[in-house]
């Protein structure tokens, strides 16, 4: 019987089977290795990825979807909402020092998945997605760009990132009414210190009102810290790079 997509699971599975040998390249999967698919779905990447690994461990919600996984012997299956899985917990229950993450993610709840993940950031070797086109560009994007956002802030702290592939809507089904693309997510060996929360406050205050000079917004915020450093407050939160925001947020006595 045919799985119907469902739209409050955000459901588009891949159909196309030259962007799915693509992906697979992309990811470079390599025997033995300890790797976690999200959202298998109708296992289009899951079935050559775990020909390639041996074994698998799959994240899936969609209960008709999970019974029919779980009658595959090469897949551990955990049955719930990815946002309540712990990745640092499940690398120790796998004993390994880092997961390899990868899949076709909801495109209604890819964002919090996204700093989900960055919560276990230490437990992750790489994150391989498919993602809305320009939820990517967002993630790669350079300041000064109308892409630059606090979601490439708050990811290009943390991540080396890369958009690795282009993909079509017709190499879904049902297709989305939008481009997808693959980004691959590599955490730094060597992450700036700072306090994540704190970052994420400046960072939303700073483009609350993205228009506007940050004089306006994130000059008051810091007046409120009782700053005392310079910090170049007569242009956009587009304009700063995330360098900048690090420096900023690591001077701050919070």
């Amino acid at each position: 019987m045919k799985h119907q997509a469902r739209k409050r699971f955000g459901q588009h599975f891949l159909t196309d089977t030259f962007v799915i040998e693509q992906i697979i390249s992309a990811i470079a999967p390599v025997a033995g290795e300890q790797m976690v698919e999200i959202g298998p779905g109708l296992a289009a990447l899951t079935q050559p990825l775990v020909e390639r690994l041996g074994k698998l461990t799959v994240i899936e919600l969609d209960r008709d979807l999970v019974q029919r996984l779980q009658a595959h012997p090469q897949l551990q299956v955990i049955a719930s909402d990815v946002l309540r899985v712990d990745f640092t917990a499940l690398a120790k229950t796998l004993q390994t020092p880092q997961l390899r993450v990868v899949g076709n993610l909801p495109y209604n709840i890819s964002t919090p998945i996204l700093f989900h993940l960055l919560a276990h950031v230490d437990a992750v070797k790489d994150q391989h997605f498919m993602l809305q086109k320009e939820v990517v560009d967002r993630m790669v994007a350079q300041p000064c760009t109308s892409d630059y956002s606090r979601l490439s802030v708050m990811l290009q702290w943390r991540y080396a990132m890369e958009n690795v592939l282009l993909v079509p809507p017709d190499a879904f089904d049902p297709p989305p009414r939008v481009d997808s693309a693959i980004v691959r997510m590599l955490p730094l060996a060597e992450p700036p210190h700072l306090d994540v929360k704190n970052l994420e406050a400046l960072v939303q205050v700073a483009f609350s009102q993205r228009r506007k000079l940050l004089r306006h917004t994130l000059g008051r915020w810091l007046e409120e810290k009782k700053f005392g450093g310079d910090f170049d407050v007569h242009r956009r939160a587009e304009e700063v790079s995330v360098a900048e925001y690090v420096a900023l947020v690591q001077a701050l006595a919070f």
